[in-house]
């Protein structure tokens, strides 16, 4: 994902927990703050409390790369905070990205197919 699709500094992610819709299943919460930009951006949150540092960067390589295959069909002008949860660290790419596509169908950034 290219530097203006990320959410990086605090104050955006605050903004976003404070104003935004929250949805949720067992692996994700993902945060929704509808915006005027062009294209979405997303800000990744995984604690130290669902694994050790390779475990994480895992799940935030998959996260992103979920993004990526979905961005076509994905509302393009909202921020996103994906939050992952300790279930997400024994899941496999295409668990994990079968995952995000369930909640982001319950925020309706997804269509339902």
């Amino acid at each position: 994902m290219n530097k203006h699709q990320r959410i990086k500094k605090d104050k955006e992610f605050q903004k976003v927990f404070k104003q935004g819709k929250s949805f949720a299943n067992r692996q994700f919460i993902v945060y929704v703050l509808k915006s005027e930009q062009p294209e979405f951006r997303v800000g990744l949150s995984v604690s130290k409390k669902v694994g050790n540092a390779v475990t994480r960067n895992r799940i935030k390589r998959y996260i992103r790369q979920a993004f990526l295959e979905m961005k076509e069909d994905l509302a393009q002008n909202a921020d996103y905070v994906i939050i992952a949860r300790q279930q997400a660290a024994t899941m496999d790419f295409h668990e994990s990205k079968k995952s995000l596509q369930h909640v982001l169908k319950i925020a309706r950034a997804l269509p339902k197919k």
